[in-house]
Formats: structure tokens, sequence, C-alpha cells
């Protein structure tokens, strides 16, 4: 029986999953996104006015860090059958949204909010999954089990 600390750690809530999916989103719009406002067109600028400097690569190395810590995540819970579904889903629920009529992206760039915001809702299930999946099955995964 785990105690009252442990416990806390180990259980998700509706804010645990929210602070994953702000974390998530964070990262990826923050890498890039149509506004401008970016790292990516930060360094872009950078290196076409050659102009590029320790801060760009201290910002790609924190970005590829967390990148890393994302997807190996993502990976190692759901594998690529279970992001395959989750795409699947978010594309069903994004294409009825759409044919509803309760989203309408006519340009590019709305296209590119979406698909963005997806990508971040796939890692924030990558993130919760092993949580998601023990309260569904009672099923401890290998990477939850202390000693």
């Amino acid at each position: 029986m785990a105690d009252n600390k442990t416990e806390s750690v180990t259980e998700l809530d509706a804010l645990g999953f929210l602070y994953r999916f702000l974390a998530s989103l964070a990262l990826v719009l923050f890498t890039f996104n149509p506004s401008g406002f970016s790292a990516y067109h930060w360094i872009a600028g950078a290196i076409a006015e050659s102009s590029f400097g320790p801060l760009h690569l201290l910002l790609i190395a924190a970005l590829l860090i967390g990148w890393t810590i994302l997807l190996v995540a993502t990976a190692r819970s759901l594998s690529g059958f279970g992001i395959f579904l989750v795409a699947l889903v978010l594309g069903g629920i994004i294409w009825l949204l759409i044919d509803i009529g309760l989203l309408a992206p006519d340009t590019v760039s709305g296209y590119t909010w979406i698909v963005l915001i997806s990508l971040a809702v796939v890692l924030t299930i990558g993130l919760t999954w092993a949580h998601i999946w023990r309260r569904m099955t009672g099923q401890v995964s290998v990477d939850q089990i202390d000693e």
C-alpha cells in the first residue's frame, strides 16, 4: 500500500493532465508556429543574418532535450500502433468538427494550428497513457513499479 505522498505523485487527475498538455503545447508551439514568433523563426532569421550565436545553440539544445523526453515517453507508452490509433481518433474528431461547422480552417495557417495542437494532444496522451491504462485495467506498467 502506498503512502499519501507516493500516491499523489503517481495518480493522475484532470489538473495533472492539463499540466502535461500545457507543457506539450508549449514545447510544440515554442518550436514552431505560424505566427512567426517561434524558435524556428528566430534561429532561421539569425542564420540568414549571419548572427547565429551561443544563445541560439543553447535554445536548440534545450528544445532537443524537451522533444527527446516527450517523444521517447510517447513511443514507449503508446508504441507505433498506439500513436497511429490516437492520431486516427484525433483525425476523425477534427474531420467531424469541420464537417458540422464547429471548426473552419480556411487557410494553411489554420490547418497548421490544428496539426500543431493535435501533435501536443498526442504527446500528452503518450505522457499520461500509463496512468490511463492503470485506471482502465488495474495493471501497472513496468516503469511505474517502485523498488
